[in-house]
């Protein structure tokens, strides 16, 4: 049994081998290059007389779409229909353009910031930052607490209600593009 399973690894190391070696120069990566989120256009065109209208070259099917430049979000159908669209605060890190998937929930934590949050949608970490949407919890004056602005954030915040569009939205392993 084990002659076998030596056997079974040398042929696929072989074959790994000569898979690799036959790659084109122009198509082999960096040389120590790590994985990273799907492309995305680098700048998906808007439509300047509709502002808020979904982005073209943002993807396909159901998906929330983020845009860190406009600071918008769009939860599209599988139709391609927008069901909903929302401006959001970012935090102090943003994610790289690219297609995620959401990766963990919570319904009420703390954000890095020491600000109580709920609705949280967790989607990406950049340099060991969690990258996610949220909605801060009002004090017990109806106000938004102060958060601390020394600590680096990935936390975009959204109003309570868009929170809760976003919490019933994007379940674990909804899509998430993010794009310029």
């Amino acid at each position: 049994m084990a002659g076998l399973t030596a056997a079974a690894v040398a042929t696929v190391g072989f074959l790994a081998y000569q898979a690799q070696a036959s790659v084109p120069p122009s198509l082999k990566g960096a040389h120590g290059a790590t994985a990273s989120p799907t492309p995305a256009p680098t700048k998906a065109p808007r439509d300047q007389r509709h502002p808020a209208a979904l982005p073209a070259g943002s993807g396909t099917g159901e998906r929330v779409v983020y845009s860190v430049d406009d600071d918008r979000v769009w939860l599209v159908s599988a139709s391609g229909r927008v069901e909903n669209t929302f401006t959001v605060s970012p935090g102090s890190v943003d994610p790289l353009p690219g297609t995620y998937a959401v990766t963990s929930r919570s319904k009420a934590v703390t954000g890095t910031d020491g600000i109580p949050v709920e609705h949280v949608v967790r989607f990406t970490t950049v340099n060991g930052v969690v990258i996610g949407f949220s909605a801060a919890v009002p004090s017990g004056s109806g106000s938004a607490p102060t958060p601390d602005t020394s600590v680096k954030t990935g936390g975009i915040r959204e109003s309570r209600a868009d929170g809760e569009a976003m919490w019933m939205f994007a379940t674990i392993g909804q899509k998430v593009v993010v794009i310029r």
